[in-house]
């Protein structure tokens, strides 16, 4: 059971997942060891499933990030499952609800890029774009 002390750490975390056990320790008034000891029952629980690296891709030369909502065609869901992983460009994608399928995000260098990554798309469904202009909460 996750109880008060944990979500301290864990809201400490979500804001810095490198942060000290000895930093942490302190924001939240409790040992190194206790920290380390929570920490390690909380992925042992599966309460921390991982723990991620967060890029600025436009410093790493893609200059447009887009969500694309793939309605599929009949059939494909399990064709396009099974090759997901091969698509570089898409950073995040789900399974959603509604009249579509599949909901991503994916990051391009410049709108060709985007171009020929929609033409490797559209074998699979229909394609809906929507540019992403900034970030307002994460």
């Amino acid at each position: 059971m996750v109880d008060v002390t944990d979500r301290k750490i864990i809201d400490e975390l979500s804001k810095d997942s490198r942060i000290s056990f000895a930093d942490l320790g302190r924001k939240i008034s409790l040992s190194p060891s206790s920290v380390r000891e929570r920490i390690q029952k909380l992925n042992d629980n599966g309460v921390i499933k991982k723990y991620s690296l967060q890029l600025d891709y436009s410093k790493l030369g893609y200059g447009l990030e887009v969500f694309i909502i793939l309605k599929l065609f009949s059939g494909r869901l399990k064709v396009f499952i099974s090759k997901v992983n091969e698509f570089e460009e898409i950073k995040e994608v789900y399974r959603i609800t509604g009249s579509q399928n599949i909901h991503m995000r994916v990051i391009l260098k410049d709108q060709l890029h985007l171009q020929r990554f929609i033409d490797q798309l559209i074998m699979y469904g229909d394609t809906t774009t929507h540019l992403i202009l900034s970030e307002i909460k994460q």
